[in-house]
């Protein structure tokens, strides 16, 4: 799965594959692959907070560029 692919987004599941996950039974998973979930979850949700971030970052840009120029 590419990065920066989008989500599938429905009315069942809002937030996509995150939404099948939180509900997918865990009981066949082993000890050891519960353990790369969870690594393999964290890791996901270190990349979209760092999207968010640099989401947020750019919003700060635009809003100071745009503040700017209703000052002038």
């Amino acid at each position: 799965m590419d990065d920066e692919s989008p989500l599938l987004r429905g009315p069942r599941h809002p937030l996509g594959h995150a939404s099948q996950l939180a509900g997918e039974p865990l009981d066949t998973y082993s000890q050891d692959e519960l353990t790369a979930r969870i690594t393999a979850l964290e890791a996901e949700i270190a990349r979209v907070r760092a999207h968010a971030d640099r989401a947020a970052d750019h919003r700060r840009l635009a809003e100071s560029i745009f503040s700017q120029r209703r000052e002038d």
